[in-house]
């Protein structure tokens, strides 16, 4: 997913002789019951190295001037490895970030401790189906670039909603943004997406291979990483799954979570959704 990463246990990277034919095994992959925080513990050594050539940091300062608002402590979902939190807390945002993988909140914490105090993040290991918070305990919850797209069968999405209504203080914001052109990738196998230099001097080489189940409204990514260190290759192979409801859905699903959507956006500028926008943002509030 090289343009459009959306971010929340690992699949191991499998040996040369099974990664170079991952499709092999594609159908049985869609039609298994999948969780969305499979593959992320895998994915945490590349992820910021594919955004910072895909998404960047271009979503930052708009869930910056978002969580400027908040008048008390904000929640990240799937904060992974600080992407955004860091810049947040840097701009003096009480800032808490819950993710499902140590590899992610561990790249995380090292990120923070780069930033110093004024860039602290308090990062906590959890699910998001079930936050390990107190009631209340948030004037401001957000869930950026597609998290919630993560959670791959409706009880999922239902549990995590309740669950924010529940550490949400009466009147606080969610903040939610979706990417809605995932189910619109076309199919394909072993495409190389990108390729460069990573930190350290090792040579990486994304090979990405997409299958999309329309009925389940599911799209797989099967991800291999070449890393090449001096002619030494390592290959590292896992797959990420995402589920895209549209707008009109997710909005039914949080009113009946307890939640009044104030705005919809289409892009980072906070301008209106319409038929072109390539981010779907949703503004709500807690009743």
């Amino acid at each position: 997913m090289a343009q459009a990463r959306t971010h929340i246990s690992a699949i191991s990277h499998q040996p040369s002789a099974i990664s170079h034919q991952p499709l092999a095994i594609s159908h049985y992959f869609m039609s298994v019951r999948r969780e969305g925080w499979q593959g992320w513990d895998a994915y945490a050594p590349f992820y910021d190295w594919e955004n910072a050539r895909t998404l960047g940091r271009r979503d930052v300062p708009f869930w910056r001037r978002v969580a400027a608002e908040a008048r008390g402590p904000v929640l990240e979902l799937g904060c992974g490895t600080g992407r955004v939190s860091v810049p947040l807390a840097k701009a003096g945002v009480d800032l808490v970030g819950v993710d499902r993988s140590e590899p992610m909140l561990a790249r995380l914490r090292s990120a923070s401790a780069r930033a110093g105090a004024i860039g602290h993040v308090n990062a906590v290991r959890g699910d998001i189906r079930d936050l390990p918070f107190a009631s209340q305990a948030f004037s401001m919850v957000l869930a950026p670039y597609g998290i919630l797209q993560s959670l791959l069968v409706d009880r999922d999405l239902v549990a995590t909603l309740t669950s924010v209504a529940r550490v949400l203080a009466p009147g606080g914001r969610f903040g939610i943004d979706l990417v809605p052109d995932v189910p619109n990738w076309r199919e394909y196998e072993n495409k190389i997406q990108l390729r460069g230099r990573a930190t350290g001097g090792a040579h990486l080489t994304l090979i990405e291979s997409v299958r999309q189940d329309p009925r389940r409204r599911l799209t797989t990514f099967n991800q291999r990483y070449v890393e090449n260190h001096g002619g030494r290759k390592q290959e590292h192979h896992f797959e990420l799954t995402f589920r895209t409801l549209s707008v009109r859905q997710m909005t039914r699903r949080l009113e009946a979570a307890g939640f009044a959507v104030e705005a919809v956006l289409g892009d980072y500028r906070g301008r209106p959704l319409d038929q072109r926008s390539d981010v779907w943002i949703i503004l709500a509030r807690r009743t």
